[in-house]
């Protein structure tokens, strides 16, 4: 019997997970560099070990009210295209392995509401977890911008 693991992760009282093979490293919440002129949900940049990484909030790419940061509030850094991503949760939970019979696909009225990201939903004993894309989180004109922010803050910091 198949299992998948899955880095299981909150926001508000939802559960989420993202495929533990396109997780890089999780770690505390540090302050974010604003940067101008970035989408809302783009918290802004950290220099992690040396390495500016983009951060995204998932509360606002969900659309979700602000929240506090807090001892839980964690960053979840994905390696998409060679380039390192943060996303802010709430909290990580745990890591699953979730057998494949108990992950559905999403129903089809959800996917109307032009979610890509959300590959499936588990389900475990009595919780309902969504199964987001990591890589689908970000689309293409986002990363472009992100990349550009990340060069001139290169360049800045070389000058």
């Amino acid at each position: 019997m198949a299992t998948v693991q899955q880095v299981i992760f909150r926001i508000d009282q939802e559960e989420y997970g993202f495929d533990i093979s396109d997780v890089f490293l999780i770690e505390n919440y540090q302050d974010v560099i604003k940067v101008p002129n970035t989408p809302k949900y783009v918290d802004g940049i950290i220099n992690l070990r040396g390495e500016i990484i983009p951060i995204y909030s998932l509360r606002k790419k969900f659309n979700l009210e602000d929240k506090e940061v807090d001892e839980d509030t964690k960053i979840i850094v994905s390696n998409s295209d060679g380039m390192k991503i943060g996303f802010i949760v709430d909290s990580v939970a745990e890591i699953l392995h979730l057998k494949e019979q108990n992950i559905e696909e999403m129903p089809k009225l959800a996917l109307q509401i032009n979610h890509k990201y959300i590959k499936s939903v588990a389900k475990v004993e009595d919780r309902v977890i969504v199964l987001i894309d990591i890589f689908k989180v970000i689309n293409d004109e986002e990363q472009e911008i992100m990349d550009k922010v990340i060069e001139d803050e290169k360049e800045k910091n070389h000058n």
